[in-house]
């Protein structure tokens, strides 16, 4: 922000709606905030080719909203729903501005899209060593849980999984059946969650793709939203599995195994060199899999719920995501 702009730090803070020709200034501000909060030499350029503005406005631009101050936008914040779950972020501010006010004025509009939603299990993904963050939200009934770990692995080709579909393969008259079997599965997972929005939006901007898991019965065995490389969420050489989860119950550990086969034989068919993916540590045997896989934190942080409930951060829930 501009020297002059710096001592009108007291003008009225406004938030409004998010709108396409502010995306290069929020997508400048989110690099820098992060940036600058983990100590990188060069703020601007952190995460790279990743975006995660534009693609989140693109997927719901009615829940994407930007505070300004005289005209000029200096932080912006983004609402996800997903069925009966409901997540934010990122939310950041331009570091000319932190600490006074405006990430509450972002809370807002975020809470009110959760009203509308009837979402019933909220959450955020924030730092964990961070006191001021988890006061933010905590003002607003978050708790915060257990750790989640981003890990990453190199990609070595993985083996070929039985029964692997891909969403963007499908004909337009077979994905309607598709969805309703992704929301089956992830409903059983945990009542009301559905990401029908993510496949959506992930075939709609081509981020990526959504592996379908086939299983011995007419049910899904699992599905995985994965965004590929650089423009997505992923970045330059990478897949990241932005969810994936598999059906509950006897043998999970053993499909989810297959899952994870099936992300990495995506990204090796994507020429990937490395496969992104969190995962709550509150997911035991889950974490101890993709740890014994190879897989290595890289990122950790801490997700905050409301209410102070496990939602599907579960030792039996087999599940890939961390709302960052």
């Amino acid at each position: 922000m501009p020297a002059a702009k710096r001592t009108s730090v007291a003008a009225p803070v406004s938030v409004r709606p998010l709108v396409e020709p502010d995306l290069d200034r929020a997508d400048e501000i989110f690099r820098v905030a992060f940036g600058t909060f983990l100590g990188a030499p060069e703020p601007e350029t952190f995460f790279g080719t990743a975006d995660y503005v534009r693609t989140r406005w693109a997927a719901d631009p009615h829940a994407a909203f930007a505070a300004t101050v005289e005209g000029e936008v200096v932080g912006s914040t983004f609402a996800a729903d997903w069925g009966s779950v409901g997540f934010f972020g990122p939310l950041t501010v331009h570091p000319d501005l932190w600490d006074q006010g405006i990430g509450r004025r972002l809370m807002e509009p975020v809470m009110a899209c959760f009203d509308t939603w009837e979402n019933r299990h909220l959450g955020l993904f924030t730092f964990s060593h961070s006191p001021k963050h988890l006061e933010l939200y905590r003002r607003y009934g978050f708790w915060p849980r257990f750790l989640t770990a981003i890990m990453k692995k190199q990609v070595a080709g993985g083996a070929a999984a039985p029964g692997r579909v891909l969403y963007g393969e499908l004909t337009a008259a077979e994905r309607p059946d598709a969805l309703r079997l992704g929301r089956a599965l992830t409903g059983a997972v945990h009542e009301g969650l559905s990401l029908e929005r993510e496949i959506v939006a992930t075939q709609a901007q081509e981020l990526g793709d959504t592996i379908l898991l086939a299983g011995t019965d007419s049910d899904l065995d699992g599905l995985a939203v994965c965004h590929c490389g650089a423009g997505s969420e992923a970045g330059e050489d990478v897949c990241f599995v932005k969810f994936g989860a598999v059906r509950p119950g006897p043998d999970a550990g053993e499909r989810f195994e297959r899952l994870l086969d099936a992300c990495e034989q995506l990204a090796a068919e994507k020429g990937l060199g490395q496969l992104d993916a969190g995962v709550n540590l509150a997911r035991q045997d889950a974490y101890r899999r993709m740890a014994d896989r190879g897989f290595r934190t890289w990122l950790q942080g801490v997700t905050m719920h409301k209410p102070n409930e496990p939602g599907y951060s579960r030792p039996d829930a087999y599940v890939i995501d961390d709302w960052r």
